[in-house]
C-alpha cells in the first residue's frame, strides 16, 4: 500500500472523524447565544437583550419602553439597562490600577470578571432568563443531540459528568462568541475615515476636534482608550468607573417592584469592593453603536442622545437648567457622593448649541455599517 492512499484511509477513517472536531467553541457559542431553550419559559435567549440586528442591545418594548428589560416570565422588570454586547471583549478583566482606579470588568457594576463570567449571570437570574440553577440549564443543554456531540468534542467526554463543568464549558462558548468580529467590525464611518475612504462633513469634523481636545470638552479624558485620536481600534471607553449624578429613573421604579428606599449603588454592588468612594460609580461605556442602542445612561433614563450631552453640559453651563425631555429641572442624582462634578478633570468650558450638535454628529458616525440606516 503506498504512503498517500494510507494517508487518504487514515483521514476517511471512523477514528480520525471522532477525534476531529466538527465544531469550535465560538461557532457552538454562536448556537447557544440564540437559544431559548435555555430559559425557564423557553422564551427567552441572549440574543432577546443583546440582539445582533439592534445593536446588541434590547429593543422591546415594555411598559417603560426599553429602558430596562422584560424577562422571561412576561413580567419581571429589571432595573437597569441592557448595555451593548458589541465591542464588550475589549474591557479588561476587572482590576484596579496603580492610582487605585477601579477599571474594566463585565456589567456595569464590574462585577464578572471577562466575557465567560458574564454570560453565565442571566440564565440563573430570576429576573431574565429565570432557570432555578446550574444543573437545570445542563439538562437543557443535553435534550439537544447537536449540543452534547459537541460539547464532548470540544471539552472532553465527561464533560457532562458535573453540572458545574458543564455550564462553564457553555459560558466559555458563548464568550469566545462574543470575541467574533461579529460583535466587534470597526467599519464605521468613522473607521472609515481614518482609512481615508470617506470624508467627514463640517459638522461631523467639529464635532471631532471638540470630542478629542481638552480645550474645548471633557469627552476624551472617559471615552478614549488610545493614546492618540485617530488612532485605530478605539474603543471609547476607558472602562473606569464614575458618578455622574444620573438621576433615578422613577418611571421603572413604580412597576418594577423595587422598595421605595432602593438606592443603585453601582460599583460598590460589586462583591469584592467595599470602598465608599466607589458609591454611585458605573462603568464607562463604550460610544461605538451609542446612536443606535438608546436609551441612555444605566437606567434608561434618557431617551435621546442629545439630551445626555445636554446632562454633561449642565455641569459646566448654568443655562442648562432644564432636561428637554421633561421641560422640567434636572432630577437630583440617584447618590449624591463621589460625583464626577467635583473632579477637576470633569471641569469643561461651556457649549454653544451648534456645539452640542456637532458632538452628536460625531458619535453618530461611530455606527458600525450594517447599523447605519
Amino acid at each position: 500500500m503506498s504512503l498517500i492512499l494510507f494517508c487518504l484511509l487514515l483521514l476517511l477513517s471512523p477514528i480520525a472523524a471522532a477525534n476531529t472536531p466538527l465544531i469550535s467553541k465560538a461557532v457552538l457559542g454562536e448556537k447557544l447565544f440564540s437559544d431559548v431553550n435555555l430559559s425557564k419559559n423557553r422564551t427567552q435567549s441572549c440574543a432577546t437583550c443583546h440582539n445582533p440586528a439592534h445593536g446588541f442591545v434590547d429593543n422591546r418594548s415594555t411598559a417603560v419602553g426599553k429602558a430596562v428589560s422584560l424577562g422571561d416570565d412576561g413580567k419581571s422588570l429589571g432595573d437597569r439597562n441592557a448595555p451593548t454586547a458589541a465591542y464588550a471583549k475589549f474591557s479588561p478583566d476587572f482590576h484596579q490600577n496603580k492610582a487605585g482606579k477601579y477599571i474594566g470588568g463585565q456589567f456595569l457594576d464590574g462585577r464578572e470578571q471577562d466575557l465567560a463570567g458574564q454570560a453565565g449571570g442571566p440564565p440563573l437570574n430570576p429576573v431574565e432568563m429565570g432557570m432555578p440553577d446550574k444543573a437545570s440549564v445542563v439538562a437543557r443543554l443535553q435534550e439537544n443531540r447537536d449540543y452534547v456531540s459537541a460539547f464532548k468534542q470540544l471539552f472532553g467526554a465527561s464533560v457532562f459528568d458535573k453540572p458545574e463543568t458543564a455550564y462553564a464549558a457553555m459560558t466559555e462558548s458563548l464568550g469566545e462568541f462574543e470575541k467574533t468580529d461579529l460583535f466587534a467590525p470597526f467599519d464605521s464611518k468613522y473607521d472609515r475615515y481614518l482609512k481615508g475612504e470617506v470624508e467627514l462633513t463640517d459638522q461631523e469634523s467639529l464635532g471631532e476636534s471638540l470630542f478629542f481636545f481638552n480645550q474645548f470638552t471633557n469627552c476624551n479624558r472617559y471615552h478614549q482608550l488610545k493614546t492618540f485620536p485617530g488612532s485605530d481600534g478605539e474603543t471609547f471607553s476607558n472602562y473606569q468607573y464614575h458618578n455622574l449624578g444620573v438621576p433615578t429613573n422613577q418611571a421603572v421604579r413604580a412597576v418594577n417592584g423595587k422598595a421605595k428606599d432602593f438606592v443603585d449603588h453601582g460599583l460598590l454592588e460589586h462583591p469584592d469592593v467595599d470602598a465608599k468612594t466607589a458609591n454611585g460609580k458605573f462603568k464607562v461605556p463604550t460610544l461605538r453603536n451609542i446612536a443606535v442602542t438608546a436609551p441612555y445612561m444605566h437606567n434608561g433614563v434618557f431617551a435621546d442622545l442629545r439630551t445626555v450631552v445636554l446632562f454633561y453640559d449642565k455641569f459646566n453651563n448654568s443655562q442648562r437648567v432644564l432636561n428637554p425631555e421633561t421641560g422640567k429641572p434636572w432630577d437630583a442624582p440617584e447618590v449624591d457622593a463621589n460625583l464626577a462634578l467635583q473632579e477637576k478633570e470633569f471641569q469643561a468650558p461651556a457649549l454653544k448649541d451648534a456645539e452640542v450638535d456637532a458632538l452628536v454628529a460625531f458619535m453618530k458616525t461611530l455606527t458600525d455599517k450594517r447599523y447605519e440606516q
